[in-house]
């Protein structure tokens, strides 16, 4: 048998409280999940368009100021699920995310203070994703997509310092303005 990369840091506890950014990638790269376009912001965790009142350069001030994520039905499902996730788990946060048309960047939090009076397990960051994508897959078979399919595991990063934080954060907002050049598409 083939030996596989190991997907996580050897030794550390993915259920610890902690800032993680996760890629969850559509399996062959498909891009089925909607497309990158002008218009209205949509499949992100917010609206942090950059915008310069003070530049009176009209050809600047359009240039991607309004590119975005435009959701399809299966975009829609993914992102159904992460507000799932957070309702689900109590002691999860999603602080930031954008669905793309063959990917997903998530920053999630575990934080067991939010339960500490419960007798709740926390799950661990693998157990999380997989609920995610197991949901998120049968409800697009459901909606008539039946080949559709998850890359196996997914990329993570422990988030360690503020700066990584906004660095990560930027990143997921900038995203579908670099769609073109993105290594995933």
């Amino acid at each position: 048998m083939k030996n596989r990369k190991r997907n996580r840091l050897k030794g550390y506890d993915y259920s610890k409280d902690n800032l993680y950014f996760i890629t969850i990638c559509v399996k062959n790269r498909v891009c089925c999940l909607g497309a990158v376009g002008a218009g209205r912001l949509v499949g992100t965790g917010r609206d942090l368009s950059v915008r310069n009142p003070e530049n009176n350069n009209p050809e600047e001030n359009q240039s991607n100021d309004n590119i975005s994520m435009q959701l399809n039905a299966y975009g829609l499902i993914f992102e159904e699920r992460i507000h799932w996730l957070q309702e689900q788990y109590k002691y999860v946060e999603i602080h930031n995310y954008v669905v793309m048309p063959n990917h997903i960047h998530i920053i999630i939090e575990i934080d067991s203070l939010k339960v500490k009076d419960d007798d709740v397990k926390i799950k661990s960051l693998s157990s999380l994703v997989g609920a995610l994508k197991t949901t998120s897959s049968k409800l697009i078979h459901d909606s008539g997509f039946l080949d559709f399919a998850w890359q196996r595991s997914f990329h993570d990063h422990i988030i360690k310092t503020e700066r990584a934080y906004n660095n990560i954060s930027n990143y997921i907002d900038l995203n579908p303005e670099k769609w073109a050049s993105d290594v995933f598409f």
